[in-house]
């Protein structure tokens, strides 16, 4: 469950906004417009860890391949042991071939 403190009017038109989306391209035109590219970038970046985290993957691994510093990488692990469960509800449809275990990020 989301987190209340986020949830407001403001960030259910967020939500609702994303939704709407149906392509790729149009994904990009929303993101380019509401994001700076550093925003965007940072947010694939940490998607990216989390995928590689949720394969399994070694911090040195993941550091070498994405460039995202440590602190990164442990705060993306600690939303995926912690946190409102985004990250593996989007993977587990991103990669469905990767099977969950309960322990994957300790």
């Amino acid at each position: 469950m989301p987190n209340h403190k986020l949830r407001d009017h403001l960030t259910d038109q967020l939500c609702d906004a994303t939704i709407l989306l149906n392509t790729r391209e149009e994904c990009y035109r929303f993101f380019e417009d509401i994001c700076t590219i550093a925003e965007l970038k940072a947010i694939a970046q940490r998607l990216e860890v989390a995928h590689m985290l949720y394969e399994g993957r070694t911090y040195e691994d993941i550091v070498a391949q994405t460039g995202a510093s440590t602190a990164t990488i442990s705060r993306v692990k600690r939303c995926l042991n912690y946190g409102a469960d985004g990250y593996s509800l989007v993977l587990s449809k991103l990669f469905p071939h990767v099977p969950q275990t309960e322990d994957r990020y300790v």
